[in-house]
């Protein structure tokens, strides 16, 4: 196996059945790094400590970056110069980028008076999807599943709409706390309509009327069947995933 062939093995598992031991090595590596590199997020003072947690992440970001980069042809299954011009400009590769970019000095300089470095960093926790299994599979699934979850994501928007719709016109009362009417706004309506569909129910909007109280009833219980669709679509593909992946596994040690 050539060089470039096996640094893209171990960086991009998901693109191959195997899971070596360098392959859960290197990805535990670079959750390490995000840990790490988010850990100063979580603390209004920043130590000398941190800021070697943020230079060592950096610099794992940075090999993981180049080495990506240095795979691009494989990984897009493409001969010349063509995938290494495209790689940059990818989502992931962007991703990367302004993950990595937040350490550099002349970054904080620009951006000193607004908290654009602290949200760039935040970007970084994205990358555990790339290095976290579990994630990985759900992101498969939800990649197969997805006309079926943009139905029901459909589905939802235009119930949530209609549910507003409909309390907006419906509840005129006054809300007892403000003294002004409980939905002034489309706006509200709908914000109510959508934490009543996912169940949130923050309490800060409610009917008064008895009108609206029917309507909050019926809305909550279809909410819990519109809900309930999308689960049970990613558990079941979540599962047969996880068999597809045990059988590879299987095979590949009968093969060996």
């Amino acid at each position: 196996m050539k060089f470039r062939e096996r640094i893209f093995e171990i960086v991009e598992p998901r693109y191959n059945s195997q899971d070596s031991i360098q392959t859960r090595v290197y990805d535990w590596c670079m959750l390490i790094a995000i840990a790490i590199g988010i850990l100063p997020l979580m603390f209004r003072e920043q130590t000398r400590l941190f800021y070697l947690f943020d230079l060592i992440s950096c610099a794992l970001f940075i090999i993981d970056y180049l080495l990506r980069w240095f795979t691009a042809d494989i990984r897009m299954k493409k001969k010349g110069l063509l995938p290494f011009v495209i790689y940059p400009i990818t989502p992931m590769a962007i991703i990367d980028l302004l993950s990595i970019l937040p350490t550099f000095n002349f970054v904080q300089k620009v951006f000193k008076l607004t908290r654009v470095v602290r949200l760039l960093k935040i970007i970084r926790v994205v990358r555990v999807v790339r290095y976290f299994e579990p994630l990985r599979i759900i992101g498969g699934v939800i990649k197969n599943q997805r006309a079926i979850l943009f139905t029901v994501l459909s589905l939802a928007i235009v119930y949530v709409f209609i549910t507003a719709l409909i309390m907006f016109n419906a509840e005129e009362q006054i809300n007892p706390d403000t003294g002004t009417i409980l939905f002034p706004t489309f706006f509200d309506a709908f914000y109510w309509a959508s934490c009543t569909l996912t169940t949130v129910g923050y309490g800060d909007l409610y009917p008064v009327s008895t009108t609206g109280r029917v309507i909050s009833i019926v809305s909550s219980i279809v909410g819990i069947a519109i809900i309930a669709l999308p689960s049970g679509i990613i558990t079941a593909g979540y599962m047969d995933e996880l068999k597809k992946r045990r059988e590879q596994r299987n095979g590949t040690k009968e093969d060996e």
